[in-house]
């Protein structure tokens, strides 16, 4: 008898591998087959690990979802001070529009087509928000951060869809308008 295969980062590959076929041919043209065929495991695995293809997109989704909420989290936790935040909002809209050639820009899309019309979804998108607006308000109040939040997401579309992506001033310029005049630390600390 031969011994049993172990693979126990068997499921982790199968979402990984279905957010990269979203990424290059849309919810669309996911398959079962095409995931297990990638991941390099047998088509048994699929209904092994998830109850359906709906499972195995909400999965996909919520990593990737996390994934971006942890950017915004490292970026904006570092920052001291609010010209560092300003900076750090700049740094996050480049980089999500620069991650793997825009990858990031589809995925999202792909999600937020989803969300339209299923709430299941929408959940992901609106943990996802919440989350991304948390990291936001730990330097600017809940108006600007629900505006930053949306100016983040289509700067980082246009950026990433844009044959002549614009350069970091103008989103430097785009951030600045939004968030206003940046209070200054006093020596001692508090602002002014």
């Amino acid at each position: 008898m031969r011994p049993r295969r172990t693979d126990p980062g068997r499921r982790d590959r199968i979402i990984d591998v279905a957010l990269e076929l979203i990424a290059e041919v849309g919810v669309a043209g996911v398959s079962h087959r095409r995931i297990a065929e990638r991941a390099d495991v047998p088509l048994g695995s699929m209904t092994y690990h998830f109850a359906g293809m709906d499972e195995v997109l909400r999965e996909a989704f919520t990593r990737f979802a996390d994934r971006v909420a942890a950017s915004f989290e490292a970026h904006l936790s570092a920052a001291a001070d609010g010209e560092q935040a300003v900076t750090a909002v700049v740094d996050l809209i480049h980089e999500l529009s620069d991650r793997a050639g825009g990858r990031d820009q589809v995925l999202t899309y792909e999600l937020y087509t989803l969300a339209a019309r299923d709430p299941r979804y929408r959940a992901i998108t609106t943990a996802w928000m919440a989350r991304s607006r948390h990291e936001l308000e730990r330097h600017f109040d809940p108006t600007v951060t629900r505006q930053l939040d949306a100016l983040i997401e289509g700067l980082a579309l246009h950026r990433a869809l844009d044959d002549d992506p614009f350069d970091r001033t103008l989103t430097e310029q785009a951030v600045r308008k939004v968030v206003g005049p940046v209070p200054t630390p006093r020596p001692g600390g508090g602002r002014r």
